[in-house]
């Protein structure tokens, strides 16, 4: 039973520490939607999530108003378009079709963000799903709500490394195709290994087709609680601080229970998982940075950084599933530059580097995430950070994924804007010495040997 104390500590968290539901992420297959006519294809896309997410964002305000619960996002994610397009999709530019029509969807139903234009080639490409890879700079360019993601690697079957070297080449070409917005495209464009199939969390979010027809999913986040909860343990020894951010995340989590339970019910939708990941946001107060910095750092990017965000990241899972039967996703600490106050302001003091992110991300949930780079960086030079924390994911049996952004005509010094939850980051430098021969192998990158556990 929940007591009139434990009402009172949560409208506390949410008033003042910034907790609230990052998203509720509508999950809808689209299995039954595959057509070999393009245009009956787009027909059923539309029919389908229009009709089954109809009620989606008026259900997520009512729980808002009723439980006094912030719902920042409503959202939809699909069957990876790759698979579902194949059939009727014949070029890159037919796929785009597809992509104006799940933007249109989502328009009608009011969700600011539908994932899934997606392709899961982690051990070799089909046609199809090279033709969705080759038309993402175009669908980002000419949608608003289209959110895509690519699986280039796992723990099972290696890296496609000319899966990676496309995608360098379709980050750059879609920072080319939204160079008038500094390059927005790119921050809704992630490169995946191990990529989850529950994942709420934009721009990753997609359906994996393990899934029924629709199913709610739940991503809370609360970054600022967690902070407010360490400031009265300063000082005392890790045992406390480690009992401190289990509970916090207990607490946490259970928010996201109670409105995935109401959502489930409201919409007759079954529930999925809640997703406990602790995802700032540019709000003061609500940064990751800034709890790394309450456990005893000077600066993100110290020494002692991995090792903090690592206890971190293990807290936050092993409250939160003690919280719900169902935690999934992602579940532990997000670190996106642009996204993140704390990080900016550690980029701008010199104490955070690519380099040390891309360590930290040995221990976080994600990976390489919302960071700006210099637009003159090249498709090789992108692919080879693609593929460096594409091997951290294989051989740590963990997802990890990149989200780049390189500016075109900015560099190191100039100041990316993306607007909103999105946030604005400084250009960080790139190491500039080349890995074009690396890149240009082909094949794939065989898995590691402990993947064979049969």
């Amino acid at each position: 039973m929940i007591n009139m104390y434990e009402v009172s500590e949560t409208n506390k968290m949410i008033e003042h520490e910034n907790l609230d539901v990052r998203t509720i992420t509508l999950g809808i297959s689209l299995l039954d939607c595959i057509d070999s006519d393009l245009n009956e294809l787009n027909r059923k896309i539309y029919e389908k999530i229009t009709k089954t997410a109809e009620n989606l964002v008026s259900v997520g305000q009512d729980i808002e108003t009723e439980f006094g619960i912030p719902i920042v996002n409503k959202r939809i994610s699909v069957t990876p378009i790759a698979l579902v397009g194949a059939a009727a999709c014949r070029t890159p530019e037919d796929f785009v079709t597809v992509a104006k029509t799940l933007d249109r969807a989502a328009e009608t139903v009011g969700v600011n963000f539908i994932g899934g234009y997606s392709a899961l080639v982690s051990k070799s490409m089909t046609k199809s799903e090279e033709n969705l890879i080759r038309s993402i700079p175009q669908a980002l360019a000419e949608t608003e709500r289209i959110c895509s993601s690519v699986n280039v690697g796992s723990t099972k079957t290696g890296i496609n490394m000319d899966a990676v070297r496309l995608c360098g080449e379709i980050v750059k070409a879609s920072a080319e195709a939204t160079k008038e917005r500094d390059s927005l495209g790119c921050a809704k464009l992630v490169i995946f290994c191990n990529a989850p199939d529950d994942n709420p969390f934009m721009a990753g979010a997609f359906l994996g087709v393990t899934e029924g027809d629709a199913v709610i999913n739940v991503g809370v986040s609360g970054p600022g609680v967690v902070k407010k909860a360490l400031e009265k343990v300063r000082g005392k020894g890790f045992e406390e601080l480690c009992e401190t951010i289990k509970k916090t995340a207990f607490k946490v989590t259970r928010v996201g229970q109670l409105v995935a339970g109401e959502a489930s019910q409201r919409l007759g939708i079954p529930f999925g998982i809640v997703d406990l990941s602790l995802a700032p946001t540019p709000a003061v107060g609500d940064s990751v940075a800034e709890i790394l910095e309450e456990i005893g750092l000077e600066r993100v990017g110290a020494p002692g950084t991995t090792a903090a965000l690592a206890m971190l990241n293990d807290q936050v899972k092993k409250g939160g599933v003690m919280a719900s039967s169902y935690v999934g996703g992602l579940s532990g600490a997000f670190i996106p530059v642009s996204e993140d106050q704390g990080m900016i302001d550690a980029v701008h003091a010199g104490s955070l580097t690519l380099e040390k992110l891309e360590a930290m991300t040995c221990v976080c949930s994600v990976g390489l995430d919302m960071i700006a780079i210099p637009g003159k960086t090249s498709a090789a030079t992108i692919s080879g950070i693609i593929a460096d924390e594409m091997a951290i994911g294989m051989v740590n049996q963990k997802t990890t994924a990149v989200r780049l952004i390189p500016v075109i005509g900015k560099d190191v010094g100039d100041m990316a804007e993306f607007g909103g939850l999105l946030g604005y980051a400084p250009i960080m430098p790139v190491n500039e010495f080349g890995c074009e021969a690396f890149i240009s192998r082909k094949g794939r990158i065989p898995a590691p040997i402990h993947s064979f556990k049969n």
